[in-house]
């Protein structure tokens, strides 16, 4: 039997960003006067509405950002037993995804820093956030950019996976680990 090795011209881990690459980046953007749409999460085990949310913040310009909590981060936010998938696998699997160009992470619990370094002419964020909760918000609309709400798949939550494997694993004895 033969072994076939596919090698991609593009590394999907070249698409992460430093903070430091994201200006050189942005600029390089800006030069080309290409619409940039800038999202951000935690993107713990990545599932159908992760994917569908992406595909849709992508088609509301030419350039997807992706702002992704660090480890430290989502602790922070959620709790010591998360996030489940480490950052750097959780990076890679999003800038794996057709519809993300960049994935720059961030350590604070909310992303204005970075919402202000990257100037979107558009912010997305999910639905189950109202339009006054959005973090930058203002500040995008005050350069001239928009906000929207992309609809969240019912159902489809890292939590409620958690939860589904919880239930149908933990007292079944039917789990036999890896």
């Amino acid at each position: 039997m033969r072994e076939i090795r596919i090698f991609p011209t593009m590394n999907a881990k070249d698409k992460i960003r430093t903070l430091h690459q994201l200006k050189h980046t942005m600029e390089e953007i800006r030069r080309k006067n290409l619409r940039t749409v800038f999202t951000n999460g935690c993107f713990d085990l990545l599932h159908i509405g992760h994917l569908r949310y992406l595909e849709g913040a992508k088609s509301l310009g030419d350039v997807l950002i992706v702002g992704m909590n660090t480890d430290g981060s989502v602790r922070r936010i959620k709790g010591e037993g998360r996030p489940i998938v480490p950052e750097g696998e959780r990076a890679e699997l999003l800038c794996g995804l057709y519809c993300v160009d960049h994935v720059v992470l961030f350590d604070s619990t909310d992303p204005l820093t970075l919402i202000e370094r990257v100037r979107p002419h558009v912010l997305v964020k999910g639905a189950d956030w109202s339009m006054e909760n959005i973090v930058g918000a203002d500040h995008v609309r005050a350069s001239g950019g928009e906000v929207v709400r992309i609809p969240v798949i019912p159902r489809a939550s890292t939590t409620g996976i958690i939860e589904k494997i919880v239930q149908r694993f933990a007292h079944s004895g039917s789990w036999t680990g890896e």
